[in-house]
């Protein structure tokens, strides 16, 4: 993981009304995301995940590049849940709300008893991905494994569940930078 925390260190720290927010191009595509450490990402969910699964899950936006490279190194299929509503059949709505916004997700393609590994960039408040989790265990799929790039240190929506989380690094993120927690 050593391109990966090298980026860290780098990636620039911006407030938004008194969140620190990271600006990484895992995570915004800001600054240019390279082959080298996406390539070391995929390497390292690979290792960290459950891969016997039906499905590969990611939220939009930032998961989907992470999730694709997962897909195509390991032929399981990828399934985005969207921020916009198609109206297709079966389509489950569900709210989010995380530590700097509040929004609408849509999923599709997620039947009663797929087996799913989640997987996204990072994991702060843990209000999407407890939102997610939700919707799916309402749906009746079988949430196999969780697994983010970066977990922000501190308290998540998820304490209080079932569902633990790997994360390939844990982190804090303040004005002054990103700390590694090693």
């Amino acid at each position: 993981m050593e391109k990966l925390r090298e980026s860290l260190h780098e990636a620039p720290i911006i407030d938004k009304d008194g969140y620190s927010y990271l600006v990484h191009p895992l995570s915004n595509g800001v600054p240019m995301l390279e082959p080298e450490l996406l390539r070391e990402v995929v390497v390292g969910v690979t290792r960290a995940a459950d891969l016997d699964v039906d499905k590969i899950v990611a939220p939009e936006a930032m998961g989907i590049h992470i999730a694709t490279a997962l897909s195509l190194q390991t032929d399981i299929p990828l399934v985005v849940i969207r921020k916009r509503s198609y109206g297709l059949e079966d389509e489950v709505p569900l709210h989010k709300t995380t530590g700097y916004s509040e929004s609408e997700m849509f999923i599709n393609d997620i039947e009663a008893g797929d087996d799913l590994l989640i997987v996204d960039d990072l994991l702060s408040t843990g209000g999407t991905m407890a939102s997610i989790c939700e919707a799916l265990d309402d749906i009746g799929a079988d949430i196999s494994d969780i697994v983010v790039v970066f977990r922000k240190q501190g308290e998540s929506a998820l304490d209080d569940t079932d569902y633990d989380v790997t994360s390939l690094l844990d982190i804090s993120v303040d004005q002054d930078g990103v700390t590694i927690h090693d």
